[in-house]
């Protein structure tokens, strides 16, 4: 079963920009699609974007549609998230998820693999 180990989280400004990488091992990476969720204190886990196996469909959250990006890079087995122009609001705990395919991501199915997360603070 694939493991997931994120990184590049941190204390920011509004407005700031970060980079999230989720690093894959353990099994074929590319038969996997990806997914960013979040989760902030005292809320739910919701959905962020999703990432097909090629990399070649995107699906994002309207909250993030347009200032985020996801990709991949199935050589490196690492799944990235371009986050931009950040808000407070945006303050969660930031986890990579592996699924067999994108309707499954995001109509909420079970999921294969979860990473343990990585803390994003946006500072008014």
């Amino acid at each position: 079963q694939v493991q997931l180990v994120e990184s590049g989280g941190g204390l920011v400004q509004t407005g700031d920009s970060l980079r999230l990488s989720c690093v894959a091992s353990g099994d074929t990476f590319s038969k996997y699609a990806m997914a960013w969720f979040r989760q902030a204190p005292g809320k739910e886990r919701e959905f962020v974007a999703a990432v097909s196996w090629s990399g070649g469909g995107t699906y994002y959250s309207d909250s993030v549609k347009g200032r985020w990006t996801i990709s991949r890079d199935n050589a490196k087995n690492t799944v990235y998230l371009q986050m931009n122009s950040l808000q407070p609001e945006d303050t969660a705990v930031y986890i990579c998820a592996a699924g067999p395919n994108m309707r499954a991501i995001t109509e909420g199915d079970p999921l294969d693999a979860w990473g343990q997360g990585t803390q994003v603070t946006v500072s008014s």
